[in-house]
């Protein structure tokens, strides 16, 4: 399953989505989602102690001035790679 955030995780409870989550699993931060990818951040260690693979919007994460504040532990993607992984997938949980 593709898992995408797509708000800031201080608005959403991302603790419920990813239990949830399953090995093999993807998710994609896009728009303020990219917030919980910042190096040092509270949420950064939940995200990587789950059974997916992280990846962020590289759009997103420059649009807001991140990028030197983004975690090397999270795989930038291109909008391509966005409909690579909705392809690789046959759902999709925004949260």
């Amino acid at each position: 399953m593709l898992h995408t955030l797509n708000y800031s995780p201080w608005h959403r409870d991302i603790l419920a989505p990813l239990r949830l989550a399953q090995p093999g699993d993807d998710l994609l931060l896009l728009s303020d989602g990219v917030i919980a990818a910042l190096q040092g951040g509270p949420f950064l260690d939940l995200l990587r102690a789950a059974p997916i693979m992280l990846y962020a919007l590289s759009e997103d994460i420059e649009a807001r001035g991140l990028a030197a504040q983004i975690s090397d532990s999270v795989v930038r993607v291109s909008y391509t790679d966005f409909v690579r992984l909705t392809a690789k997938h046959d759902a999709q949980y925004s949260w």
